[in-house]
């Protein structure tokens, strides 16, 4: 009869001294799906159980249960599938592995196999996952003669304009635009295309998501003052009279920003 042997204060060596056939993988996993799940990843005896003098692990609490209601059947002579070879066990490499087995390279001229057998058009995270669970079903396969040209990086800034503006900052630029187009700026003495040209190029420094904090803030400040300046217009246009008033009878900041107005004549807001 199988019992669980979680809390029975097993150490590390005992456990490895008495491993059963299947060693760390999930006995009940191969049984039903010919998975190899390795529970080594865990230290944990949670999901551990004792059979015929052997430990045996499990990958979770629905597998154990069932290992323990009927563990001939999951062990040799009933089991249905033996542990596969060593050689035909998938490893993890770490990169300096990897690095060590150059200039070999890697099978089906690194295509991914479980993208390819299974029929999918894109990587998905469960690849390597499938590949180290169902390794005899993705092993052994070939390519077909002939092959889709591999992807060559491109550089950006190697596009033409249309495409780099697509590729690149067309996000940015719809928003830019579309500010601009509501708010309609016009500065003091520049035409409505350069005042417009002026405020989307603040916009887009101001709002670069890989630009520095401080740059950011230094445009932000420089699209408001624009704006403020911008807004002289109106703000004059609604004040001033045909006929002289005297100062008393203007509206009280009506002479500072007219004298603000003037002396934007010959201001360039880009480097000032």
């Amino acid at each position: 009869k199988a019992a669980c042997i979680d809390k029975l204060c097993i150490t590390p060596q005992e456990l490895i001294s008495r491993l059963g056939e299947f060693e760390q993988f999930c006995p009940v996993s191969l049984a039903e799906s010919y998975e190899l799940i390795d529970c080594s990843v865990t230290e944990s005896l949670e999901f551990a159980a004792e059979f015929r003098g052997h430990y045996y692990k499990m990958s979770s609490r629905e597998k154990l249960n069932k290992f323990l209601e009927n563990p001939e059947f999951y062990v040799p002579p009933l089991a249905p599938y033996p542990l596969p070879s060593a050689d035909m066990i998938p490893k993890r490499l770490t990169l300096s592995e990897l690095k060590k087995r150059f200039p070999k390279c890697p099978e089906l001229h690194g295509y991914c196999p479980v993208t390819y057998q299974d029929g999918k058009q894109r990587q998905h995270p469960s690849n390597k996952l499938c590949l180290l669970r169902l390794p005899l079903k993705y092993w052994n396969q070939k390519l077909p003669y002939k092959l889709p040209p591999l992807k060559e990086p491109i550089n950006l800034t190697s596009l033409p304009l249309p495409g780099y503006l697509e590729q690149g900052i067309a996000t940015s630029l719809i928003k830019a635009m579309n500010a601009a187009g509501c708010l309609k700026p016009k500065f003091p003495f520049l035409s409505i295309k350069r005042s417009a040209l002026l405020y989307i190029a603040f916009h887009l420094k101001a709002f670069n998501p890989k630009g520095s904090e401080y740059t950011r803030k230094k445009y932000k400040k420089k699209m408001e003052q624009f704006m403020e300046r911008c807004e002289l217009i109106t703000y004059l246009g609604a004040k001033m009279t045909r006929k002289y008033k005297e100062p008393q009878f203007r509206a009280i900041d009506f002479d500072h920003k007219l004298r603000t107005f003037v002396s934007l004549k010959n201001i360039d807001p880009i480097n000032e």
